[in-house]
């Protein structure tokens, strides 16, 4: 959260003014250098009051297990104004906290406090699309509407899509959001369980649109090994009327592009009887030191970070979406079009049951090798049932 700088030391500022207690800020970048740092703090017993745990729900799990993490279920109950943790979004709490009989062995409670939210979603370049004689205000909302609305873009001669799919994470996303329309929730965990073949129809189905997309020219040329930093600049450039991407973007095209006229929609449905899926909830997390000798204090500070008025400042200064309800009257009218979708969000580090990481990636190779045409939507879904059974008997 390094760019975040000047809007947490001014709250810092804000805070020692109201309360007396000085709050200092460290941030490091890029990502991995932040998780090695936090990971060395924790050996070495130096963690600070404050902390991050970047990774997913198992890393938190053994950063509890190991007592580096506080329990803040009894902070987060009644206090004189009612219930504290009413007043933010229950999505931002799915991954911070633990229920009874979970597979980690967790103590059930919550465990983190939500700096922010995040939806991801697809954005549209709303000139573009009125220049491909698109309606600049009615974005697709079916997979035939997408695919009516890219065959427009390119014959005005605009590539439509534009994603960072060189980072299999974000096949993962757009993958599952589409399986869990065509077939459901529980066929989709189900086939984590080992109950459903990756063989079966609707998974194919799933393989067959990255094909559809391949064959029709929807892809920017090179997607399949860009980074999304560089999808992002394609994106605020012009270059591509759609992308794939989280609404952490409004803060990256903003600096990119200051004028850019864009909208944000949900991924196109492919089935009419089930409501899309997204991936999304808390964005950011703070955890409280458990050995801390400051805890109360370091809790007492992250309330105070969560109220509207400090998210709603958040909200503005870093055009992130707040996790406090109150501050959604304050967005700007695109992160709104982020947040009206937050009630159908997911998180697969909630999910009931995972796939194992190995099967995840074989799944995600396979839509790449998809998208630059080597491989056929059955003989992916295959090769993923192969791995799938080859860590099957591995964990018998």
């Amino acid at each position: 959260m390094s760019d975040r700088e000047d809007a947490f030391l001014e709250l810092a500022k804000k805070y020692e003014a109201e309360t007396g207690v000085r709050v200092k800020f460290d941030l490091y970048a890029p990502s991995e250098s932040y998780s090695q740092k936090v990971k060395a703090a924790a050996q070495t017993n130096t963690l600070p009051d404050v902390f991050g745990i970047l990774g997913e729900s198992r890393d938190l799990a053994s950063f509890i297990k190991s007592g580096f993490v506080a329990d803040l279920s009894d902070a987060l109950a009644k206090d004189v104004t009612g219930s504290w943790r009413d007043r933010l979004f229950e999505k931002a709490f799915e991954v911070n906290q633990f229920k009874a009989g979970n597979s980690y062995g967790v103590t059930p409670g919550v465990y983190g406090i939500p700096l922010d939210m995040t939806t991801i979603q697809f954005v549209y370049n709303k000139d573009l699309f009125a220049k491909a004689g698109l309606d600049p205000e009615a974005p697709p909302r079916t997979w035939q509407d997408f695919m009516v609305a890219a065959r427009a873009l390119e014959e005005a001669g605009i590539q439509p899509l534009v994603s960072g799919f060189g980072e299999i994470w974000m096949l993962d996303a757009l993958s599952s959001n589409w399986a869990m329309n065509i077939m459901g929730e529980e066929k989709f965990f189900d086939t984590y369980r080992g109950k459903v073949k990756y063989t079966d129809p609707d998974w194919v189905q799933v393989l067959s649109l990255f094909k559809e997309m391949t064959d029709e020219g929807v892809i920017v040329p090179g997607a399949v090994t860009m980074v999304n930093k560089t999808a992002e600049q394609t994106f605020a450039n012009g270059r591509a009327a759609m992308a794939f991407n989280g609404s952490w973007c409004v803060n990256v095209y903003k600096g990119m592009n200051p004028t850019l006229n864009y909208g944000a929609f949900l991924p196109p449905q492919v089935s009419a009887s089930r409501t899309i899926k997204i991936w999304g909830g808390a964005g950011s997390s703070f955890m409280v030191n458990n050995r801390s000798a400051r805890k109360d204090q370091a809790t007492a500070f992250l309330k105070w970070l969560a109220e509207a008025d400090q998210q709603s400042f958040l909200a503005n200064a870093t055009n992130n979406l707040p996790a406090n309800r109150k501050s959604l009257k304050d967005l700007s009218p695109i992160l709104a079009q982020f947040a009206d979708d937050i009630d159908n969000t997911t998180h697969p580090n909630v999910y009931p049951v995972h796939e194992d990481h190995r099967v995840l990636e074989a799944w995600s190779k396979g839509i790449q090798s998809i998208l630059i045409g080597e491989k056929t939507p059955e003989q992916v879904a295959q090769e993923v049932q192969t791995a799938k059974e080859r860590e099957m008997s591995r964990k018998k």
